[in-house]
């Protein structure tokens, strides 16, 4: 019988977020702040199968719109503030959502990606 290493089973989410390896959750997913790693130095995992995309970026500007426009127009609704507490409040929101989630997204997407063994089409040009 051959030796095959055990990983255990991690989740896509806990991983993600963690920015952690979706084989092992263990080794580091990203090298920089979106930049993903060639591999995992914990178990060795290539990351070469990882194509998030635009992916991330579209589920971040989903969520950031809703969070933003729909607060904006409650706070509309329930104090009528002038505009320049608005743009105080819905500029920084909107600059900063995006930064926090992003990360978190795409790890989610690769480690995703990972699980269910989905592989970049390398067929498709364009």
């Amino acid at each position: 019988m051959p030796h095959s290493q055990y990983y255990p089973d991690v989740s896509p989410v806990k991983a993600g977020m963690a920015g952690k390896c979706p084989r092992c959750g263990r080794g580091k997913l990203f090298a920089g702040y979106l930049k993903l790693s060639d591999s995992c130095r914990s178990c060795g995992l290539s990351y070469g199968f990882a194509d998030a995309g635009d992916g991330a970026a579209w589920f971040v500007m989903l969520l950031t719109g809703f969070a933003a426009v729909g607060g904006a127009l409650w706070v509309e609704v329930m104090w009528r503030p002038s505009y320049w507490v608005h743009a105080l409040v819905a500029i920084p929101l909107a600059v900063v959502l995006p930064l926090v989630l992003l990360r978190p997204i795409k790890g989610i997407l690769v480690c995703q990606q990972y699980k269910t063994k989905a592989k970049a089409d390398s067929s498709r040009n364009g």
